[in-house]
Protein backbone atom coordinates (compact mmCIF):
# COMPACT_ATOMS: atom_id res chain seq x y z
CA UNK A 1 0.00 0.00 0.00
CA UNK A 2 1.43 3.32 -0.48
CA UNK A 3 2.33 5.83 1.83
CA UNK A 4 0.27 9.22 1.85
CA UNK A 5 1.77 12.49 2.00
CA UNK A 6 0.22 13.29 5.41
CA UNK A 7 2.76 15.23 7.75
CA UNK A 8 4.90 16.98 4.74
CA UNK A 9 4.22 19.62 2.27
CA UNK A 10 6.60 20.15 -0.36
CA UNK A 11 8.98 23.37 0.28
CA UNK A 12 11.18 23.19 -2.82
CA UNK A 13 11.16 22.02 -6.65
CA UNK A 14 13.43 19.59 -7.20
CA UNK A 15 15.68 21.50 -9.18
CA UNK A 16 15.32 24.96 -7.12
CA UNK A 17 16.98 23.25 -3.90
CA UNK A 18 20.09 25.90 -2.53
CA UNK A 19 21.12 26.68 0.64
CA UNK A 20 23.65 23.99 2.53
CA UNK A 21 21.83 23.08 6.01
CA UNK A 22 18.65 23.96 4.83
CA UNK A 23 15.71 21.71 5.26
CA UNK A 24 13.84 20.75 2.09
CA UNK A 25 11.03 18.93 1.38
CA UNK A 26 10.88 17.44 -2.79
CA UNK A 27 8.76 15.46 -4.47
CA UNK A 28 8.97 14.18 -8.35
CA UNK A 29 9.99 10.69 -10.40
CA UNK A 30 12.92 8.58 -9.69
CA UNK A 31 15.32 9.14 -12.57
CA UNK A 32 17.70 6.15 -11.68
CA UNK A 33 18.67 4.63 -7.90
CA UNK A 34 21.97 3.43 -7.39
CA UNK A 35 22.65 1.02 -4.57
CA UNK A 36 26.37 0.60 -3.32
CA UNK A 37 24.82 -1.99 -0.44
CA UNK A 38 25.48 0.79 2.75
CA UNK A 39 25.18 3.59 0.63
CA UNK A 40 21.79 4.49 -1.73
CA UNK A 41 21.53 7.21 -3.88
CA UNK A 42 18.48 8.21 -5.93
CA UNK A 43 17.74 10.70 -8.51
CA UNK A 44 14.73 12.59 -7.96
CA UNK A 45 13.37 14.22 -11.31
CA UNK A 46 10.37 17.11 -11.42
CA UNK A 47 9.91 19.77 -14.13
CA UNK A 48 12.51 21.87 -13.10
CA UNK A 49 15.34 19.21 -13.30
CA UNK A 50 16.68 16.52 -10.78
CA UNK A 51 18.46 16.57 -7.44
CA UNK A 52 20.20 13.58 -5.72
CA UNK A 53 19.05 12.02 -2.66
CA UNK A 54 21.19 10.42 -0.35
CA UNK A 55 20.89 7.39 1.66
CA UNK A 56 23.83 6.10 4.73
CA UNK A 57 24.39 4.80 7.75
CA UNK A 58 23.34 8.03 9.69
CA UNK A 59 19.68 7.75 8.30
CA UNK A 60 16.61 5.88 10.21
CA UNK A 61 16.99 2.25 9.45
CA UNK A 62 13.56 2.30 8.32
CA UNK A 63 14.13 4.87 6.18
CA UNK A 64 17.47 3.54 4.70
CA UNK A 65 15.35 -0.06 4.49
CA UNK A 66 12.24 1.94 2.17
CA UNK A 67 14.99 3.37 -0.08
CA UNK A 68 16.20 -0.15 -0.84
CA UNK A 69 12.79 -0.60 -2.60
CA UNK A 70 12.87 2.25 -5.18
CA UNK A 71 12.82 1.79 -8.55
CA UNK A 72 12.94 4.14 -11.79
CA UNK A 73 9.64 6.25 -12.46
CA UNK A 74 8.47 5.56 -8.73
CA UNK A 75 6.86 8.61 -7.35
CA UNK A 76 8.52 9.89 -4.22
CA UNK A 77 8.29 12.26 -1.41
CA UNK A 78 11.39 13.15 0.32
CA UNK A 79 12.35 15.45 3.30
CA UNK A 80 15.84 15.91 4.20
CA UNK A 81 18.96 18.53 4.93
CA UNK A 82 21.42 19.98 1.78
CA UNK A 83 24.47 19.24 1.96
CA UNK A 84 27.63 19.77 0.25
CA UNK A 85 28.46 16.79 -2.41
CA UNK A 86 31.40 15.96 -2.68
CA UNK A 87 31.74 15.02 -6.60
CA UNK A 88 30.33 17.74 -7.77
CA UNK A 89 28.02 16.93 -10.66
CA UNK A 90 28.42 19.82 -13.26
CA UNK A 91 25.05 19.03 -15.70
CA UNK A 92 22.61 19.84 -13.38
CA UNK A 93 21.81 23.00 -11.83
CA UNK A 94 21.56 21.47 -8.53
CA UNK A 95 25.36 19.23 -9.10
CA UNK A 96 26.56 20.88 -5.89
CA UNK A 97 24.35 19.73 -3.03
CA UNK A 98 22.18 16.69 -2.11
CA UNK A 99 19.85 15.74 0.66
CA UNK A 100 20.63 13.44 3.44
CA UNK A 101 16.98 12.19 3.92
CA UNK A 102 15.06 11.96 7.13
CA UNK A 103 11.74 10.99 5.73
CA UNK A 104 10.61 9.09 2.53
CA UNK A 105 7.51 8.53 1.10
CA UNK A 106 6.56 5.87 -1.68
CA UNK A 107 3.90 7.77 -3.14
CA UNK A 108 3.35 5.37 -5.89
CA UNK A 109 4.88 2.19 -7.53
CA UNK A 110 5.49 2.25 -11.28
CA UNK A 111 5.93 -1.08 -13.61
CA UNK A 112 8.85 -1.27 -15.64
CA UNK A 113 8.51 1.79 -18.51
CA UNK A 114 8.31 0.16 -21.98
CA UNK A 115 11.32 2.55 -22.85
CA UNK A 116 13.78 4.40 -20.68
CA UNK A 117 13.13 7.86 -19.71
CA UNK A 118 15.92 10.10 -20.84
CA UNK A 119 16.41 12.62 -23.04
CA UNK A 120 18.62 11.30 -26.28
CA UNK A 121 15.77 8.44 -26.43
CA UNK A 122 16.54 5.69 -29.38
CA UNK A 123 13.08 4.61 -28.71
CA UNK A 124 10.85 4.39 -32.20
CA UNK A 125 8.62 7.73 -32.51
CA UNK A 126 6.06 5.57 -32.68
CA UNK A 127 6.11 3.65 -29.55
CA UNK A 128 6.91 6.70 -27.69
CA UNK A 129 3.53 8.69 -29.08
CA UNK A 130 1.86 5.39 -27.49
CA UNK A 131 2.75 6.11 -24.37
CA UNK A 132 2.91 10.11 -24.58
CA UNK A 133 2.51 10.03 -20.99
CA UNK A 134 5.76 9.05 -20.48
CA UNK A 135 7.33 10.31 -23.00
CA UNK A 136 6.16 13.66 -21.54
CA UNK A 137 8.26 12.86 -18.82
CA UNK A 138 11.73 13.42 -20.84
CA UNK A 139 13.42 17.28 -20.08
CA UNK A 140 13.75 17.52 -23.64
CA UNK A 141 10.17 17.44 -24.07
CA UNK A 142 8.83 19.60 -20.96
CA UNK A 143 11.38 22.21 -21.66
CA UNK A 144 9.49 22.75 -25.03
CA UNK A 145 6.39 22.58 -23.27
CA UNK A 146 7.43 25.14 -20.59
CA UNK A 147 8.88 27.18 -23.66
CA UNK A 148 5.78 27.03 -25.01
CA UNK A 149 3.79 28.34 -22.14
CA UNK A 150 6.67 31.40 -21.45
CA UNK A 151 5.96 32.22 -25.18
CA UNK A 152 2.01 32.51 -24.64
CA UNK A 153 2.66 34.59 -21.23
CA UNK A 154 4.51 37.43 -23.23
CA UNK A 155 2.35 37.20 -25.96
CA UNK A 156 -0.92 37.98 -23.76
CA UNK A 157 1.49 40.69 -21.91
CA UNK A 158 2.55 42.55 -24.47
CA UNK A 159 -0.80 43.04 -26.07
CA UNK A 160 -2.73 43.41 -22.99
CA UNK A 161 -0.06 46.13 -22.43
CA UNK A 162 -1.08 47.57 -26.17
CA UNK A 163 -4.33 47.73 -25.64
CA UNK A 164 -5.94 44.38 -26.88
CA UNK A 165 -8.52 42.51 -25.62
CA UNK A 166 -8.53 38.78 -25.11
CA UNK A 167 -12.34 37.86 -26.60
CA UNK A 168 -13.12 33.78 -27.78
CA UNK A 169 -15.18 33.29 -30.96
CA UNK A 170 -17.09 30.01 -31.21
CA UNK A 171 -15.61 26.44 -31.68
CA UNK A 172 -18.86 25.93 -33.31
CA UNK A 173 -19.32 27.72 -36.42
CA UNK A 174 -21.31 27.55 -39.77
CA UNK A 175 -19.29 26.14 -42.54
CA UNK A 176 -17.68 28.64 -44.82
CA UNK A 177 -14.90 28.50 -47.93
CA UNK A 178 -11.37 28.90 -46.35
CA UNK A 179 -9.01 26.99 -47.84
CA UNK A 180 -9.31 23.36 -46.43
CA UNK A 181 -11.44 20.65 -45.42
CA UNK A 182 -14.08 21.66 -42.46
CA UNK A 183 -14.05 19.23 -39.69
CA UNK A 184 -17.96 18.53 -39.48
CA UNK A 185 -19.75 18.06 -35.58
CA UNK A 186 -23.48 16.59 -36.68
CA UNK A 187 -26.07 18.63 -34.80
CA UNK A 188 -28.49 16.81 -32.98
CA UNK A 189 -31.19 19.22 -32.39
CA UNK A 190 -30.93 20.28 -35.84
CA UNK A 191 -31.61 16.94 -37.82
CA UNK A 192 -29.75 16.81 -40.84
CA UNK A 193 -26.95 19.90 -40.14
CA UNK A 194 -24.02 20.32 -38.90
CA UNK A 195 -21.44 22.53 -37.59
CA UNK A 196 -18.01 23.60 -38.66
CA UNK A 197 -14.82 23.64 -36.39
CA UNK A 198 -13.36 26.80 -37.26
CA UNK A 199 -10.31 26.88 -39.82
CA UNK A 200 -9.69 30.08 -37.90
CA UNK A 201 -11.84 32.87 -36.48
CA UNK A 202 -11.01 34.84 -39.21
CA UNK A 203 -15.29 35.87 -39.73
CA UNK A 204 -15.56 36.27 -36.40
CA UNK A 205 -12.82 38.76 -35.69
CA UNK A 206 -13.88 41.09 -38.60
CA UNK A 207 -17.47 41.06 -37.10
CA UNK A 208 -15.48 41.89 -33.95
CA UNK A 209 -13.91 45.19 -35.80
CA UNK A 210 -17.21 46.16 -37.00
CA UNK A 211 -18.29 45.84 -33.44
CA UNK A 212 -16.17 48.15 -31.88
CA UNK A 213 -13.51 46.07 -30.15
CA UNK A 214 -10.80 47.51 -31.87
CA UNK A 215 -7.78 45.26 -30.98
CA UNK A 216 -8.59 41.89 -30.51
CA UNK A 217 -6.39 39.12 -29.49
CA UNK A 218 -7.22 35.38 -29.13
CA UNK A 219 -5.09 32.35 -28.83
CA UNK A 220 -7.49 30.10 -30.72
CA UNK A 221 -7.43 26.71 -31.85
CA UNK A 222 -8.42 26.10 -35.20
CA UNK A 223 -8.59 22.95 -37.53
CA UNK A 224 -8.52 21.96 -40.89
CA UNK A 225 -9.38 18.52 -42.40
CA UNK A 226 -6.21 18.39 -45.05
CA UNK A 227 -4.10 15.33 -46.68
CA UNK A 228 -1.71 14.00 -44.52
CA UNK A 229 1.88 16.27 -45.30
CA UNK A 230 4.89 16.35 -42.94
CA UNK A 231 4.74 18.60 -40.14
CA UNK A 232 1.22 19.86 -40.65
CA UNK A 233 -1.25 19.09 -37.47
CA UNK A 234 -5.30 19.11 -37.87
CA UNK A 235 -5.76 21.04 -34.74
CA UNK A 236 -3.10 23.59 -33.90
CA UNK A 237 -2.76 27.16 -32.29
CA UNK A 238 -3.35 30.69 -33.98
CA UNK A 239 -2.28 33.77 -31.88
CA UNK A 240 -5.09 35.59 -33.83
CA UNK A 241 -4.54 39.36 -34.11
CA UNK A 242 -7.34 42.12 -35.26
CA UNK A 243 -7.12 46.16 -35.25
CA UNK A 244 -9.25 48.66 -36.49
CA UNK A 245 -8.23 52.36 -37.54
CA UNK A 246 -4.48 50.89 -38.92
CA UNK A 247 -2.86 50.00 -42.17
CA UNK A 248 0.24 47.90 -43.38
CA UNK A 249 2.68 50.07 -41.63
CA UNK A 250 0.75 50.42 -38.46
CA UNK A 251 0.36 46.64 -38.44
CA UNK A 252 3.75 45.62 -39.04
CA UNK A 253 5.79 48.12 -36.71
CA UNK A 254 3.18 46.83 -33.82
CA UNK A 255 4.03 42.64 -34.95
CA UNK A 256 7.67 43.99 -35.04
CA UNK A 257 7.69 45.06 -31.32
CA UNK A 258 6.20 42.00 -30.35
CA UNK A 259 9.08 39.77 -31.83
CA UNK A 260 11.46 41.96 -30.57
CA UNK A 261 9.46 41.84 -26.96
CA UNK A 262 9.33 38.18 -26.96
CA UNK A 263 13.54 37.49 -28.42
CA UNK A 264 14.56 39.08 -25.43
CA UNK A 265 12.02 37.97 -22.96
CA UNK A 266 12.33 33.94 -23.81
CA UNK A 267 15.59 33.73 -25.33
CA UNK A 268 17.91 37.04 -23.91
CA UNK A 269 18.17 37.68 -27.28
CA UNK A 270 18.47 40.98 -29.68
CA UNK A 271 16.78 41.33 -32.83
CA UNK A 272 17.30 44.37 -34.48
CA UNK A 273 14.39 46.48 -35.56
CA UNK A 274 12.51 47.76 -38.06
CA UNK A 275 12.57 44.01 -39.60
CA UNK A 276 13.79 43.77 -43.76
CA UNK A 277 10.87 43.84 -46.38
CA UNK A 278 10.93 42.09 -49.53
CA UNK A 279 7.98 41.82 -51.98
CA UNK A 280 6.64 39.27 -52.99
CA UNK A 281 8.40 39.29 -56.55
CA UNK A 282 11.27 39.94 -55.33
CA UNK A 283 11.20 36.96 -52.98
CA UNK A 284 10.81 34.80 -55.86
CA UNK A 285 12.92 36.01 -57.91
CA UNK A 286 15.63 35.99 -55.52
CA UNK A 287 15.33 33.09 -54.01
CA UNK A 288 12.48 30.47 -55.39
CA UNK A 289 10.35 30.98 -52.49
CA UNK A 290 7.61 33.25 -50.89
CA UNK A 291 9.45 31.80 -47.66
CA UNK A 292 13.21 32.10 -48.17
CA UNK A 293 15.82 31.28 -45.54
CA UNK A 294 18.25 34.68 -46.16
CA UNK A 295 20.86 33.30 -43.57
CA UNK A 296 22.77 32.29 -46.94
CA UNK A 297 23.16 33.42 -50.04
CA UNK A 298 23.07 31.31 -53.35
CA UNK A 299 20.14 33.67 -54.84
CA UNK A 300 19.06 33.04 -58.15
CA UNK A 301 20.57 34.57 -61.18
CA UNK A 302 18.25 35.36 -65.02
CA UNK A 303 20.42 34.36 -67.56
CA UNK A 304 18.04 34.51 -70.03
CA UNK A 305 19.25 37.50 -72.12
CA UNK A 306 22.84 35.85 -72.55
CA UNK A 307 21.39 32.31 -73.79
CA UNK A 308 18.12 33.82 -75.64
CA UNK A 309 19.82 33.28 -79.12
CA UNK A 310 22.50 30.45 -78.33
CA UNK A 311 22.59 26.80 -80.15
CA UNK A 312 21.50 25.08 -76.90
CA UNK A 313 17.92 24.76 -77.88
CA UNK A 314 16.51 23.86 -74.18
CA UNK A 315 17.66 27.54 -73.50
CA UNK A 316 16.87 29.31 -76.07
CA UNK A 317 13.35 27.86 -76.48
CA UNK A 318 12.48 28.32 -73.17
CA UNK A 319 13.17 31.87 -73.41
CA UNK A 320 11.21 32.22 -76.88
CA UNK A 321 8.24 30.75 -75.58
CA UNK A 322 8.12 33.04 -72.37
CA UNK A 323 9.89 31.78 -69.91
CA UNK A 324 13.83 32.41 -68.19
CA UNK A 325 16.95 30.42 -68.11
CA UNK A 326 17.93 31.06 -64.36
CA UNK A 327 20.62 29.42 -62.31
CA UNK A 328 22.16 29.18 -58.49
CA UNK A 329 25.86 28.87 -57.51
CA UNK A 330 26.99 27.04 -55.32
CA UNK A 331 30.38 28.11 -53.84
CA UNK A 332 33.47 25.82 -53.57
CA UNK A 333 31.14 23.15 -53.78
CA UNK A 334 32.92 21.25 -56.47
CA UNK A 335 34.40 18.87 -54.69
CA UNK A 336 31.09 17.78 -52.84
CA UNK A 337 28.93 17.93 -55.92
CA UNK A 338 30.45 14.77 -58.01
CA UNK A 339 28.97 14.40 -61.39
CA UNK A 340 27.05 11.79 -59.23
CA UNK A 341 25.75 13.77 -56.79
CA UNK A 342 24.65 16.25 -60.21
CA UNK A 343 22.83 13.44 -61.48
CA UNK A 344 20.71 12.87 -58.35
CA UNK A 345 19.83 16.43 -58.25
CA UNK A 346 18.93 16.38 -61.71
CA UNK A 347 16.02 13.30 -60.43
CA UNK A 348 15.24 15.20 -57.77
CA UNK A 349 13.99 18.23 -59.83
CA UNK A 350 12.66 16.31 -62.62
CA UNK A 351 10.84 15.23 -59.37
CA UNK A 352 9.30 18.46 -59.05
CA UNK A 353 8.37 19.67 -62.15
CA UNK A 354 11.60 20.70 -64.02
CA UNK A 355 12.33 18.81 -67.33
CA UNK A 356 16.59 18.48 -66.79
CA UNK A 357 19.28 20.01 -64.95
CA UNK A 358 22.31 21.71 -66.73
CA UNK A 359 25.36 22.69 -64.99
CA UNK A 360 28.74 23.82 -64.79
CA UNK A 361 31.18 22.44 -62.54
CA UNK A 362 34.63 24.17 -62.20
CA UNK A 363 37.54 21.73 -60.57
CA UNK A 364 40.37 21.90 -63.04
CA UNK A 365 41.51 25.28 -64.83
CA UNK A 366 39.13 24.48 -67.52
CA UNK A 367 34.67 23.98 -66.20
CA UNK A 368 33.14 20.96 -67.18
CA UNK A 369 30.05 22.30 -68.79
CA UNK A 370 26.69 19.59 -68.84
CA UNK A 371 26.08 21.88 -72.58
CA UNK A 372 29.70 23.60 -73.78
CA UNK A 373 29.51 21.83 -77.00
CA UNK A 374 26.50 24.33 -77.95
CA UNK A 375 27.79 27.22 -76.77
CA UNK A 376 29.36 29.82 -79.12
CA UNK A 377 32.60 31.68 -78.71
CA UNK A 378 32.93 33.33 -75.40
CA UNK A 379 29.20 32.51 -74.61
CA UNK A 380 30.63 29.98 -71.56
CA UNK A 381 33.04 33.37 -70.40
CA UNK A 382 30.22 35.62 -69.87
CA UNK A 383 27.74 33.12 -68.44
CA UNK A 384 30.28 32.61 -65.78
CA UNK A 385 30.99 36.15 -65.52
CA UNK A 386 27.44 37.10 -64.85
CA UNK A 387 27.06 34.49 -62.36
CA UNK A 388 30.64 35.26 -60.59
CA UNK A 389 31.17 31.54 -60.69
CA UNK A 390 34.73 30.89 -60.40
CA UNK A 391 36.90 27.89 -60.23
CA UNK A 392 35.81 25.47 -57.55
CA UNK A 393 32.47 26.52 -57.97
CA UNK A 394 28.96 24.67 -59.42
CA UNK A 395 26.38 26.10 -61.51
CA UNK A 396 22.78 24.79 -61.59
CA UNK A 397 20.89 25.73 -64.39
CA UNK A 398 17.23 25.40 -65.01
CA UNK A 399 15.17 26.59 -68.31
CA UNK A 400 11.69 26.82 -68.10
CA UNK A 401 8.19 28.63 -67.48
CA UNK A 402 9.34 30.85 -64.33
CA UNK A 403 6.28 29.17 -62.52
CA UNK A 404 8.57 26.44 -62.84
CA UNK A 405 12.12 27.58 -62.78
CA UNK A 406 11.57 29.68 -59.70
CA UNK A 407 10.04 27.26 -57.48
CA UNK A 408 12.42 24.82 -58.34
CA UNK A 409 15.41 26.59 -58.03
CA UNK A 410 14.31 27.47 -54.71
CA UNK A 411 13.93 23.76 -53.89
CA UNK A 412 17.44 22.88 -54.98
CA UNK A 413 18.62 26.21 -53.46
CA UNK A 414 17.75 24.35 -50.02
CA UNK A 415 18.74 21.42 -50.56
CA UNK A 416 21.84 21.86 -51.80
CA UNK A 417 22.76 24.55 -49.40
CA UNK A 418 22.11 21.87 -46.83
CA UNK A 419 24.69 19.87 -48.44
CA UNK A 420 27.14 21.71 -48.89
CA UNK A 421 26.92 22.73 -45.40
CA UNK A 422 25.75 26.43 -46.47
CA UNK A 423 23.23 27.19 -43.77
CA UNK A 424 24.10 28.32 -40.85
CA UNK A 425 22.55 26.20 -37.61
CA UNK A 426 22.02 29.41 -35.28
CA UNK A 427 20.59 32.93 -35.81
CA UNK A 428 17.16 34.04 -36.39
CA UNK A 429 16.61 35.95 -40.33
CA UNK A 430 13.35 37.76 -39.60
CA UNK A 431 11.84 39.39 -42.66
CA UNK A 432 8.51 40.46 -43.93
CA UNK A 433 7.27 39.30 -47.27
CA UNK A 434 4.77 42.25 -48.78
CA UNK A 435 2.64 42.97 -51.74
CA UNK A 436 1.27 39.29 -52.68
CA UNK A 437 -0.70 38.55 -55.94
CA UNK A 438 -4.43 38.92 -55.09
CA UNK A 439 -4.81 35.72 -57.53
CA UNK A 440 -3.50 32.70 -58.56
CA UNK A 441 -4.12 30.71 -61.60
CA UNK A 442 -5.67 27.26 -61.00
CA UNK A 443 -5.08 25.36 -63.63
CA UNK A 444 -7.35 22.27 -62.71
CA UNK A 445 -10.60 24.59 -62.69
CA UNK A 446 -8.79 27.03 -65.54
CA UNK A 447 -10.44 30.08 -63.13
CA UNK A 448 -8.86 32.62 -61.12
CA UNK A 449 -8.41 31.93 -56.80
CA UNK A 450 -8.03 34.22 -54.16
CA UNK A 451 -4.29 33.41 -53.01
CA UNK A 452 -4.99 34.05 -49.81
CA UNK A 453 -9.20 34.87 -48.94
CA UNK A 454 -11.21 36.97 -50.14
CA UNK A 455 -12.04 39.63 -47.59
CA UNK A 456 -8.06 40.61 -48.08
CA UNK A 457 -7.99 44.05 -49.51
CA UNK A 458 -6.55 44.94 -53.21
CA UNK A 459 -4.07 47.98 -53.26
CA UNK A 460 -5.16 50.80 -54.33
CA UNK A 461 -3.27 51.44 -57.48
CA UNK A 462 -4.45 47.88 -58.75
CA UNK A 463 -8.07 48.96 -58.29
CA UNK A 464 -8.25 49.62 -61.82
CA UNK A 465 -6.65 46.47 -63.31
CA UNK A 466 -8.96 43.73 -61.50
CA UNK A 467 -11.67 43.51 -64.88
CA UNK A 468 -8.88 42.85 -67.18
CA UNK A 469 -5.39 42.19 -65.67
CA UNK A 470 -5.94 39.63 -62.72
CA UNK A 471 -2.50 38.59 -62.72
CA UNK A 472 -0.85 42.10 -61.75
CA UNK A 473 -3.02 42.60 -58.93
CA UNK A 474 -0.96 42.57 -55.34
CA UNK A 475 -3.17 42.76 -52.14
CA UNK A 476 -2.19 44.05 -48.90
CA UNK A 477 -1.21 40.89 -47.60
CA UNK A 478 2.05 40.23 -45.89
CA UNK A 479 3.87 37.36 -44.28
CA UNK A 480 6.47 37.33 -41.62
CA UNK A 481 9.00 34.17 -42.15
CA UNK A 482 12.17 33.69 -40.22
CA UNK A 483 15.02 30.92 -41.15
CA UNK A 484 12.70 29.73 -44.45
CA UNK A 485 9.83 29.44 -42.02
CA UNK A 486 6.58 30.83 -42.82
CA UNK A 487 5.55 32.50 -39.16
CA UNK A 488 2.65 34.45 -39.87
CA UNK A 489 0.08 35.95 -42.52
CA UNK A 490 -2.42 38.74 -42.47
CA UNK A 491 -3.80 41.33 -44.61
CA UNK A 492 -6.02 44.38 -44.53
CA UNK A 493 -9.36 43.66 -45.06
CA UNK A 494 -11.98 45.28 -47.92
CA UNK A 495 -15.13 47.24 -45.85
CA UNK A 496 -16.80 48.48 -48.81
CA UNK A 497 -19.53 46.13 -49.28
CA UNK A 498 -19.83 47.47 -53.20
CA UNK A 499 -16.03 46.33 -53.66
CA UNK A 500 -16.20 43.08 -51.59
CA UNK A 501 -19.06 42.15 -53.67
CA UNK A 502 -17.38 42.58 -56.69
CA UNK A 503 -14.57 40.73 -55.13
CA UNK A 504 -17.12 37.48 -54.77
CA UNK A 505 -17.94 37.75 -58.00
CA UNK A 506 -14.62 38.10 -60.16
CA UNK A 507 -13.89 34.22 -57.80
CA UNK A 508 -16.88 33.25 -59.82
CA UNK A 509 -19.27 33.16 -56.60
CA UNK A 510 -23.01 33.44 -57.47
CA UNK A 511 -25.26 36.17 -55.68
CA UNK A 512 -27.08 32.60 -54.15
CA UNK A 513 -23.34 31.20 -53.21
CA UNK A 514 -22.37 34.99 -51.28
CA UNK A 515 -25.69 35.07 -49.44
CA UNK A 516 -25.39 31.16 -48.79
CA UNK A 517 -21.55 31.24 -47.45
CA UNK A 518 -21.22 34.82 -46.26
CA UNK A 519 -24.40 36.91 -45.99
CA UNK A 520 -24.15 37.79 -42.59
CA UNK A 521 -20.82 38.83 -42.60
CA UNK A 522 -22.07 40.38 -45.90
CA UNK A 523 -25.19 42.09 -44.40
CA UNK A 524 -22.82 43.44 -41.45
CA UNK A 525 -20.91 45.70 -44.03
CA UNK A 526 -23.87 47.44 -44.70
CA UNK A 527 -23.49 49.09 -41.36
CA UNK A 528 -20.53 50.54 -41.81
CA UNK A 529 -16.91 49.14 -40.46
CA UNK A 530 -13.85 50.80 -39.73
CA UNK A 531 -10.47 49.98 -42.00
CA UNK A 532 -9.01 47.03 -40.32
CA UNK A 533 -6.43 44.50 -40.35
CA UNK A 534 -5.09 41.80 -39.04
CA UNK A 535 -2.79 38.36 -38.65
CA UNK A 536 -2.42 34.73 -37.39
CA UNK A 537 1.16 33.69 -36.26
CA UNK A 538 1.50 29.76 -35.64
CA UNK A 539 1.98 29.09 -31.80
CA UNK A 540 3.33 25.45 -32.38
CA UNK A 541 5.57 26.98 -35.09
CA UNK A 542 6.62 29.48 -33.24
CA UNK A 543 7.60 27.55 -30.43
CA UNK A 544 9.07 24.87 -32.46
CA UNK A 545 11.53 27.82 -33.84
CA UNK A 546 12.65 29.19 -30.43
CA UNK A 547 12.87 25.43 -28.77
CA UNK A 548 14.59 24.58 -32.41
CA UNK A 549 12.69 21.21 -32.21
CA UNK A 550 12.60 18.89 -35.51
CA UNK A 551 9.21 18.85 -35.18
CA UNK A 552 5.66 20.47 -34.38
CA UNK A 553 5.21 16.93 -32.28
CA UNK A 554 7.94 17.87 -30.06
CA UNK A 555 5.94 20.88 -28.71
CA UNK A 556 2.81 19.59 -28.48
CA UNK A 557 1.68 17.45 -25.36
CA UNK A 558 -0.46 15.66 -27.51
CA UNK A 559 0.09 15.11 -31.35
CA UNK A 560 -1.66 13.60 -34.07
CA UNK A 561 0.46 11.51 -36.55
CA UNK A 562 0.60 11.92 -40.17
CA UNK A 563 -2.95 10.38 -40.71
CA UNK A 564 -4.52 12.60 -38.18
CA UNK A 565 -4.63 9.84 -35.43
CA UNK A 566 -3.39 9.68 -32.35
CA UNK A 567 -2.00 6.83 -31.25
CA UNK A 568 -2.14 6.86 -27.52
CA UNK A 569 -5.73 7.48 -26.85
CA UNK A 570 -6.55 5.19 -30.54
CA UNK A 571 -9.12 8.31 -32.34
CA UNK A 572 -10.23 8.36 -34.68
CA UNK A 573 -12.67 5.61 -33.17
CA UNK A 574 -16.20 3.90 -34.02
CA UNK A 575 -19.11 5.14 -31.71
CA UNK A 576 -22.01 2.88 -31.07
CA UNK A 577 -25.52 2.94 -33.27
CA UNK A 578 -27.14 4.76 -30.76
CA UNK A 579 -24.86 7.89 -30.94
CA UNK A 580 -25.44 7.53 -34.59
CA UNK A 581 -29.21 7.23 -34.19
CA UNK A 582 -29.45 10.00 -32.14
CA UNK A 583 -27.19 12.38 -34.40
CA UNK A 584 -29.46 11.16 -37.35
CA UNK A 585 -26.19 9.92 -38.87
CA UNK A 586 -26.08 6.39 -40.83
CA UNK A 587 -22.34 5.42 -42.34
CA UNK A 588 -21.62 3.34 -45.32
CA UNK A 589 -17.98 2.07 -44.13
CA UNK A 590 -18.17 -1.55 -43.49
CA UNK A 591 -16.07 -2.20 -40.70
Amino acid sequence: MADTMKGLKRTHYCGEVEGVGESVTVAGFVQRVRDKGGLVFIDLRDRTGIVQLVFDDTVDPAVFDKAKQVKSEYVLMAKGVLRKRESVNTEIKTGDVEIIVSDLRILSAAQTPPFEIVNDSKTNEELRLKYRYLDLRRRKLQENLIMRHKIAKVTRDYFYDNGFLEIETPMMMKSTPEGARDYLVPSRLHEGKFYALPQSPQIYKQLLMISGYDRYIQLARCFRDEDGRADRQPEFTQIDLEMSFMDVDDILELTEGYVKTLMKQVLDTDIQTPLLRMTYKDAMERYGSDKPDTRFGMEIKDISRLVKDSGFSVFSSAVAAGGSVRAIVAENAAQTLTRKEIDKLTEFVRGIGAKGLAYIRWVDDEPSCSFGKFMAQGELEAILAELGCKKGDVALIVADKNKVTLPVLGALRLKVGKQIGAIPDDGFNFLWITEFPFFEWDEDTQSWLAMHHPFTMPMEECLDSLDDDKGSVRAKAFDLVVNGTELCSGSIRITDPALQQKMFRLLGLTDEEIQAKFGFLVDAYKYAAPPHGGLGIGLDRLTMMLCKAESLRDVIAFPKVKDASELMSECPSTVDDAQLEELHIKTTVQL
